[in-house]
């Protein structure tokens, strides 16, 4: 992904860090897809550490599932570890 800092520059981005065999990352997986359906405010993107290790290793991902909020490409928020949609939602208008 060498466009990775390209895609976070504009705007409010939230990224997923996961992992195709992480069961939380599962469970967050259909949160995030819904998000992307409802809200046209923020960017949404995932990122799996398993395929993109030089993107997770300059984030500090050590543990997944991790949400990043970048704003004009400036991480604001970061969060580790499964969020209900409600608290994810709150947690995305808190930090924007």
């Amino acid at each position: 992904m060498n466009n990775f800092n390209e895609e976070i520059k504009d705007g409010i981005v939230l990224v997923d860090f996961y992992a195709t065999w992480c069961g939380p990352c599962k469970m967050q997986s259909p949160i995030i897809d819904s998000l992307k359906e409802e809200r046209s405010d923020i960017k949404i993107m995932k990122v799996d550490v398993d395929k993109e290790e030089d993107v997770a290793r300059t984030y500090g991902i050590m543990s997944i599932p991790t949400l990043m909020l970048f704003k004009d490409g400036k991480e604001v928020a970061k969060n580790v570890g499964f969020m209900p949609k409600e608290v994810l939602t709150n947690w995305i208008n808190e930090n924007r």
